[in-house]
Formats: C-alpha cells, structure tokens, sequence
C-alpha cells in the first residue's frame, strides 16, 4: 500500500513506458479527496445561489463516470432517487436539504427519453450540468446543443445563465461554457480518470446542488484512507483484502462479481460496474461485474459466481440476507462490506477504487487505460458519415454486416437462431442484453424476467442496459476481457428523428449508428451476437421475445 499511495506507476505494467505515462495521469484520485476540501464552501455558495435564484431541477447532461456517482449520491443520500433517462427506470426526483435541487440524469441518445425529459421539466427553473472529462463526449455535447438551442427562445436570461460546465482544463468545452456565457464552469483536475472521479468537482458539484453533506462525504473517505494506510497491517487492510480477493476468485475460476446492495444503497452497483468493468476487462482477463441481476436459490447459479455484499446496517433487507446467507452456504464466496450509514458511500468510493488498483496489480495490467472503448466510437463516426454520404441509397456496411444476425420477432428464422445461440449455453460463458430502446420501468422489469429466465435455465451470469450507457460502463470488458459473452441486442422503432443542433445527424440517427457499431465490434472480436428487432412497442416486443426464449429454453 505504501507505493501505491505514492502514487509509484510501476505497480503496473513496469518498464511499458506507454502503460507508465497512462498511470502517471491517472493518479489523481489518490489525494483529490482531501485537496478538494478548500473549495466546499464555494460550492456550497453556489448551490445557495441557483437555489436563490428560482432553480428547482438539476439536469445532469454526462456518461459513465460523469453521471454514475452522482446518480449514487442522489438516490443514496435523499429520498426518492435520481430518474436517469439512460438507466434501468427512475424512482422519481431526489429529495435532499430544503429547497435543494431535484437531480435528474440524461445519459441517452434516445429521442424520445430526451422528448421526455423536456416535457417534463419546466425548464425555466432547470439547471444544466454539462459533465464530461474530455469535453467531446458525442452523447453529452449533443444534448447541450439541443437544450441550450431550445432555451435560447424560452427564458428571459440568456441560455447561458441556465448551464455550468463540469471538465478538464482546455477542453473545447471549457472554451465553448466561456463563449457561451455559461454562469460557472468547474475545471477538474485532468489527472483523474471519469470512473475514478466520484470525490472531485464530478460527483461533489451535483452532491452540493441537491444539498448532500459533502464535508460528511469527505469525512468518511478520510476514515476510509485511514483503515486503508500502508501501515495498516494487510490482513486488516480494506483494500489489500478487497483487492486480493477480487483477483483470487479470477484465478479460482470465479469471474463474475455479483453485486448486492442494500435498497437506499442499490444504485452503488452500477457505478461498481463501470468501474470494475473498465478497469480490469482487458487483456483477456478481468473480473465481470453483474448488477441487477434478480436474486435466485444457490443451485441457479455457476461455480464462476463470487458475491459482493453491500449491506447498509440502517436499512438492512432480511430477504438479501438471507438469499446471501443460503449463497454462501452454498458454497458461493461472499465478501461483505458493512455500511453505518448513506454517507458511508464517501468512504466506499475510495476504498473500490484502492481495491480496483490493487486487483489490477495481481492481474499484470493496467487499470487506468481503457483500450478497446475507443472502437465502438469510431464505428459510430464512420456508421454516421456512410449514412450521411449514402443518403437515399441501400444502407451502410455496417447495417450489411448486421444484416447476418438480424432478425425481427415472428421471423422464421429467430426460433432456430435462438437456439442455436443458447443450445450451449454454460458458465463460464455469459450472457448480455443490449437493449437499445427507450429506457423505462417496464422495459426494465422486462429485461430483469429475461436474465432470471437465461441465469435459472443455464446457470449463467448476465447484465443487462440501456444504449448507449452500457458502452460507458461494460462495453470495455465485452471487447477486452475473456471471450465468453454471448450477446443479444435488441432494438425497436427509433423514435422521431428529433435534430442535433448544429450536426448533420438526428438523435434518433446518432443512436441506431452506436448500435450498429457496437455490434459492429463485438462481431470483429469473434462475439456470439444476435440482434433482434422487437418491432414497434419494445415492452411488447420484449414480452413475446421472453415468451420465445422460453420455449428454446425448454425444449
């Protein structure tokens, strides 16, 4: 521990001068928790201010690590949660101090969650975080277009006054939030990666707006750091004991995280999944992290099952308890991570990320660098521009190369295909589904029946999300980590075309050209991928879908 709170890059990839200079930019996350102490009662001031000034809803416009721990925080720390447009279904608006701000997350290019969202909010008192790391985030930078044009007409301040901007220093959209007037841009230091970034300007800035505790926060990433100091001997060491484990139950064959967390603390899990997915699924190894999945009898699960236990002591589920506890009996290992409190999560951010880096060393590789997320994005670039320079002609080659493995539900072929992918179907092998369609509660529910129908038939892990979220989160491991995902994307009627301001592509055209190039990659690293087309209502289609996988299952 001693040389990793150094900061010593030679924990990983030693003598790789490409993977050194990646961590030496990387380590930020270490001591941004205590350095960013003088700059809360700035932020503290500036959620007075907005407050004062008549803002009633905070709307997050960010992906992956820019939406995730915020989204944690929200749920975790005022009741209600943060509805997210990209996410799994919102529990409705967060509840936090008098008169804070309502969260809302948009991480979607889907138009009509966006048309949605829109509606709903009036947005003559909603503030616009825009929250990317780079700066040309595709997703993010499209929905600041779109809504800084539509206040532009609609609000007696300029657009500007209605935005602030969370990134790294000289990024175009640090330049873009000065040119446009925005009322606060929060430059965040640039040696910290998006999934590490949950204690800096990226989770603390939507934190103070919805009136979280942030010295609270803070407090308890110190007592975290403390437990977890190089003196510490190992065997009472959080993160040397977290981190070990993790990679011990990848070399006992025992790859798939399974995450449970307690109801006020369920939303951890999907920050835990990008973090976890991203860091170690590379090289062809990783730890697979499985969020949401619904919770079933030992005998449902595979020998490649380890679960992590995220109890919160103040609002304890008996019935996870004792699903954990028949696991463990069971012979599935259990790690258990114990939580006073909501704040707790403070000190739980770091103590993943100590552990995340850790693993990474036991792995022999690099938890900082991300190198296959690139591919799907620059599938999307060129999937955008054959469309755009084939106008009125046949579709791209991507949609022909799709065309393999697509089908549409009633298809005569879908049956057999289907089949034919699940015929096998066995740990450690796993399954994913892509649902590329508009994000909501039934859909979610549909999409949880679906992995309990594909884990209870074949005792295999799954996950499930939301385009293009998912790219942000498990998309890495899916290219990256061991060969074993089997993958089902569905889509369903795009939706209006609904324009981005500024660019020669709509949402709706934006979304069905990440979809084809995810596909598109997970078909050149070998994937078994099966793309099914759910037809106009997506519930609808989802339900016959799980009718039909039902039958193939039994048979």
């Amino acid at each position: 521990m001693a040389r990793l709170w150094a900061a010593d890059t030679s924990l990983w990839k030693p003598g790789d001068d490409a993977h050194q200079r990646v961590a030496a930019r990387s380590l930020g996350w270490l001591s941004v928790f205590r350095d960013v102490r003088p700059e809360l009662g700035e932020l503290e001031a500036f959620a007075a201010e907005v407050r004062d000034d008549g803002f009633r809803h905070a709307v997050l416009l960010g992906m992956g690590g820019s939406s995730l721990a915020p989204e944690v925080l929200a749920s975790a720390l005022a009741t209600g949660g943060a509805p997210s447009a990209g996410g799994t279904g919102g529990a409705g608006p967060a509840r936090s101090g008098e008169g804070a701000l309502q969260l809302v997350v948009l991480d979607t290019t889907d138009p009509r969650a966006i048309a949605g969202a829109e509606k709903t909010l009036d947005l003559e008192s909603s503030l616009f975080i825009v929250a990317s790391k780079s700066g040309g985030t595709v997703e993010t930078a499209s929905l600041h277009a779109y809504f800084y044009q539509r206040l532009g007409g609609c609000c007696d301040h300029g657009p500007g006054h209605h935005f602030i901007a969370i990134t790294d220093p000289e990024t175009a959209l640090q330049r873009e939030a000065i040119a446009q007037g925005f009322r606060a841009v929060f430059v965040n230091p640039d040696d910290i990666g998006g999934r590490f970034s949950a204690l800096s300007f990226f989770g603390l800035v939507p934190a103070a707006l919805i009136g979280a505790g942030l010295a609270g926060l803070l407090d308890r990433a110190d007592a975290m750091a403390a437990r977890c100091a190089a003196d510490v001997p190992a065997e009472e060491n959080p993160a040397l004991v977290m981190g070990a484990w993790l990679a011990e139950a990848v070399a006992a064959g025992r790859d798939k995280l399974t995450l449970v967390a307690s109801p006020g603390i369920a939303a951890f899990g999907a920050w835990a999944e990008q973090l976890v997915a991203e860091s170690t699924g590379k090289a062809g190894t990783g730890v697979f992290p499985v969020d949401g999945e619904p919770l079933g009898p030992a005998e449902v699960y595979g020998d490649d099952r380890a679960v992590v236990y995220l109890r919160l002591a103040d609002g304890a589920d008996p019935a996870q308890d004792a699903v954990v506890a028949a696991l463990e009996a069971g012979g599935v290992p259990v790690l258990r991570r114990e939580l006073g409190d909501a704040l707790d999560v403070g000190g739980e951010f770091l103590l993943w990320e100590l552990a995340v880096a850790v693993c990474g060393h036991a792995l022999g590789i690099d938890p900082f660098d991300q190198p296959n997320v690139q591919e799907s994005k620059d599938n999307t670039k060129r999937v955008l521009a054959d469309t755009a320079a084939r106008a009125g002609e046949p579709g791209s080659p991507s949609a022909k190369a799709a065309a393999a493995v697509a089908f549409a539900l009633g298809d005569d072929g879908l049956e057999t295909a289907l089949a034919a992918l699940t015929r096998d179907l066995a740990p450690p092998a796993y399954v994913a589904l892509h649902a590329w369609l508009t994000p909501g509660d039934e859909a979610g529910c549909e999409l949880e029946t679906l992995r309990a129908l594909l884990r209870d038939a074949r005792r295999v892990a799954t996950s499930a999300g939301f385009g293009p979220r998912f790219l942000h989160s498990t998309g890495q491991y899916h290219k990256g980590g061991p060969a074993r995902g089997v993958f089902v994307q569905l889509v369903s009627d795009g939706g209006p075309e609904l324009p981005v301001p500024g660019r020669d592509f709509s949402f709706r055209g934006l979304k069905e050209a990440q979809a084809l190039g995810d596909l598109e990659a997970l078909l050149a690293h070998g994937g078994r991928v099966l793309r099914v087309d759910l037809g106009e209502d997506a519930v609808t289609g989802l339900r016959g879908f799980g009718e039909l996988l039902r039958r193939v299952l039994a048979a």
